[in-house]
């Protein structure tokens, strides 16, 4: 990684909340911000997920970064059940890109944007920062409804409604979206161009018990797709 994405060479009165899930594209996302300046407080989530290796990613990460915080909270969706990452449903596996936009797929886990988006919020108007960044894509995103840009604009209208910070005129909040409009090739490249290292990220649905992806699920082959695409290598180790 390129020495300005980890240097102390940031605005102090340029905070910004950064939703952090130890991924590819939040990785990135991440790095935008950095080169942007904001002084960075990450936010991650145990939700109920299947496994705990993106979390572990995602200390790593903000780490590397040297952000000003890191925070983790724990939210029971399992509780809720619904999705293939939070109840015992099985992960699709080789589906094809033609079938992957066809429908919502299983792996889609019921609000989680938005529940997410709600505590970046919160932390945001505490932190009386107005910027949050998110790693949403409406390109390869899998079919996800909660990564569109309608969506997104939504969600800020909201933000801007429901806060007292946004009511009293005190902060405009604003949620970044760098990747929205991007192909995962392009992500890549732009991450790259950045020096974002890959092999710190973790993208997989469906590791086995040593954490190697299977390269079989549709985030496993978004990301081999947009690696092959930006004729770059992935770093990461897979089944």
């Amino acid at each position: 990684m390129t020495s300005s994405l980890i240097s102390t060479d940031v605005d102090l009165n340029k905070k910004a909340v950064v939703l952090l899930s130890g991924g590819l594209d939040s990785t990135t996302v991440l790095a935008i911000a950095r080169a942007a300046k904001y002084k960075i407080y990450a936010l991650s989530f145990c939700y109920g997920q299947r496994h705990d290796i993106e979390l572990e990613k995602a200390k790593e990460i903000a780490k590397h970064f040297a952000v000003a915080e890191h925070a983790i909270i724990n939210i029971d969706l399992r509780r809720i059940g619904g999705s293939a990452l939070t109840a015992e449903i099985a992960v699709p596996k080789e589906r094809s890109l033609t079938e992957m936009e066809k429908t919502i797929p299983v792996t889609y886990v019921p609000a989680r944007n938005t529940i997410f988006l709600s505590f970046a919020l919160a932390w945001a108007e505490v932190l009386n920062a107005s910027d949050i960044f998110i790693g949403v894509n409406a390109l390869d995103y899998s079919g996800y409804p909660d990564c569109r840009p309608e969506y997104i604009a939504a969600f800020e209208k909201l933000a801007n409604l429901a806060t007292g910070a946004g009511v009293e005129n005190r902060l405009s909040f604003h949620i970044h979206t760098p990747l929205i409009n991007l192909s995962k090739a392009e992500i890549i490249k732009q991450g790259l161009e950045l020096g974002v290292d890959y092999s710190l990220t973790h993208s997989c649905y469906d590791p086995n018990e040593m954490g190697l992806a299977c390269g079989c699920c549709d985030s496993c082959q978004l990301r081999l797709k947009g690696f092959q695409e930006a004729k770059a290598t992935d770093p990461i180790k897979y089944q």
